[in-house]
């Protein structure tokens, strides 16, 4: 039986070990994880290296805003200078199926060519910051997010990332997993004001090279410099400016901006607005986060080793139960339906009845979010003969999984966690609606509870729609200390 691959390790014949010696993350070349690299570990690291590469960025985003103060750039030059793809080969990102991704588009590149008449204006002649931070893009517009930023980030230092990979390969991994590859956009030369492509020898795998990336520049879930926080904690930042007429500037503009009886999102509307009307605060808030720049390296490392635990080594754990008691598990012969029930049902053995559930937490906190379930479930679906399609929409809103071979053999899998506040209206109409939408009548609907109260909850919810686990219907018991939910009588 050959080895089942899932990760770097896997695919490329080395030792997990080794990789985390070179300090390189031990990707997934089934799914994309969500990891991204946060600009501001670059900025304040120890390593020279890592200082340099974010001093290169800089200059780029400075040169940019030096082409952008003339007369108007043409699209020729902002597709050259400001577009760039997702770097998909370092499998990192929010991508629900494989590694494809959107990359940086015109409005990417319209939102920054903006900002450096607004929020960008000083860039590089910061006063009151320490340094320079692409970040600050996301400060101000919701639509450019991490997600951007590190794309942008990673394609600037993709130099980098091609030679920490190439190095790691021509050390470690066999000659007949490496080939060469022309990689374009690696290196500007500022003479010429073009993009430099070069050759590399790299890992391939499906015939694209494939990155590594050092684990100690990755953060998951948001950047060191967040808007979500900044906006959030507006009057715990305003106090913290030293100019009081600045603070109390801020502090009048924001309180005339609320209503009364102001709820949640009054406050951040308020906010918003204020920060509008005053954009230096943005740098006073920057400049709180380089002061406390030593938890932001704490935080990223405990978000990665989370990462780690839950999607590479709870995997590999739950792979390595279901490989040593049912190998032919992963090579089916049944419809499509059969083989996902099968691998609902198994699923459901091993947490509920092999300690699998602790997969589902980190350090002792269950996952709550169906996101994650979903990307957990995704990466058990390798050495299939059927075709693994997430977020699939056709018109009605999109379904989590469609497994398939071909038109005429289609089911749908739907996640849910027993705490979703939709759960019923979701079971009661969702998943009827996505069959019409895929012209099939075969659906698997899975739910996941990790408490006692969440257990009763969904009792009464399937009591009310008359529904009984089945085959349609998977109920998983994720508690630590359960009572199997099919001796409870619904």
């Amino acid at each position: 039986m050959p080895k089942l691959k899932i990760f770097f390790s896997d695919f490329f014949d080395v030792k997990p070990q080794e990789l985390k010696d070179y300090g390189a993350f031990n990707i997934s070349l089934i799914n994309d994880l969500p990891l991204f690299i946060d600009p501001f570990l670059l900025f304040n690291s120890e390593s020279e290296k890592y200082k340099e590469l974010h001093e290169k960025i800089i200059k780029y985003v400075g040169f940019l805003r030096d082409m952008s103060q003339g007369d108007a750039l043409n699209k020729g030059l902002i597709k050259s200078w400001f577009l760039f793809p997702e770097v998909r080969q370092n499998w990192f990102g929010y991508s629900r199926m494989g590694n494809g991704g959107s990359g940086l588009g015109i409005d990417f590149a319209t939102s920054l060519n903006k900002s450096f008449f607004t929020i960008l204006s000083n860039f590089g002649r910061e006063e009151i910051t320490k340094g320079s931070h692409l970040e600050k893009l996301t400060l101000i517009k919701e639509g450019v997010g991490k997600d951007s930023i590190s794309d942008f980030t990673t394609n600037l230092i993709k130099s980098f990332l091609l030679e920490y990979t190439e190095s790691f390969a021509k050390d470690n991994i066999d000659d007949k997993y490496l080939h060469k590859h022309m990689v374009q956009k690696v290196d500007f030369n500022y003479s010429t004001r073009t993009w430099i492509h070069k050759e590399y020898m790299l890992p391939t795998y499906n015939g694209d090279y494939v990155l590594l990336t050092p684990r100690d520049i990755l953060t998951k879930d948001e950047p060191w410099i967040s808007r979500n926080e900044m906006v959030g904690d507006f009057r715990g930042i305003c106090d913290s400016i030293p100019n009081d007429q600045l603070r109390g500037q801020f502090t009048e503009f924001f309180n005339r901006c609320l209503p009364d009886d102001a709820t949640k999102k009054d406050f951040e509307t308020a906010a918003d607005l204020a920060i509008k009307q005053y954009p230096s605060f943005i740098d006073y808030y920057i400049r709180r986060k380089e002061m406390d720049s030593a938890q932001a390296h704490i935080q990223s490392n405990v978000k990665v080793t989370e990462t780690e635990k839950a999607f590479i080594q709870s995997i590999q754990r739950f792979v390595d139960l279901i490989f040593e008691s049912n190998a032919e598990f992963f090579y089916p012969k049944e419809d499509t339906f059969e083989e996902s029930y099968k691998r609902v049902t198994y699923l459901k053995q091993v947490i509920e009845n092999n300690n699998g559930y602790k997969i589902f937490y980190i350090n002792g906190t269950p996952l709550k979010r169906e996101a994650d379930l979903q990307l957990m479930f995704r990466l058990t679906w390798f050495a299939s003969l059927s075709d693994v399609n997430s977020e699939v929409d056709n018109g009605r809103g999109p379904v989590d999984y469609k497994i398939s071979r071909g038109n005429s053999d289609k089911t749908l899998i739907e996640f849910k966690l027993a705490s979703n506040s939709k759960l019923k209206q979701n079971l009661a109409k969702q998943v009827k609606i996505y069959e019409a939408a895929n012209q099939t009548d075969k659906s698997i609907k899975v739910i996941l509870y990790f408490t006692d109260t969440e257990l009763s909850k969904m009792i009464k919810v399937l009591k009310d729609l008359k529904l009984k686990e089945g085959k349609a219907l998977v109920m998983i018991d994720a508690r630590p200390n359960k009572t199997s939910a099919s001796n409870v009588k619904i």
